[in-house]
């Protein structure tokens, strides 16, 4: 009985996809595939993915900064 339930679609499209659609396919099966890596790379190396994550981070942070101290008028006060 549950193998004669015919649910929706199951088969594969008559058309392959063309154009902006199979460009889009193309980039997500190799946003995927890099995803994995860098999964399988953090998994058999975690010391190395914490410190490259921490690296990151603090670059960021020290970027974030000096632009935020860049902005600020030392010459006026904002408040009279």
């Amino acid at each position: 009985m549950a193998n004669d339930l015919r649910a929706g679609f199951t088969g594969k499209p008559t058309e392959p996809p063309t154009g902006a659609r199979k460009v889009a396919r193309k980039a997500a099966a190799a946003v995927s595939r890099e995803a994995n890596a860098v999964t399988v790379g953090a998994a058999d190396h975690p010391y190395t993915a914490s410190g490259l994550t921490l690296a990151v981070g603090f670059v960021a942070f020290a970027i974030g900064y000096a632009i935020g101290r860049s902005k600020i008028d030392s010459g006026r006060s904002y408040w009279r």
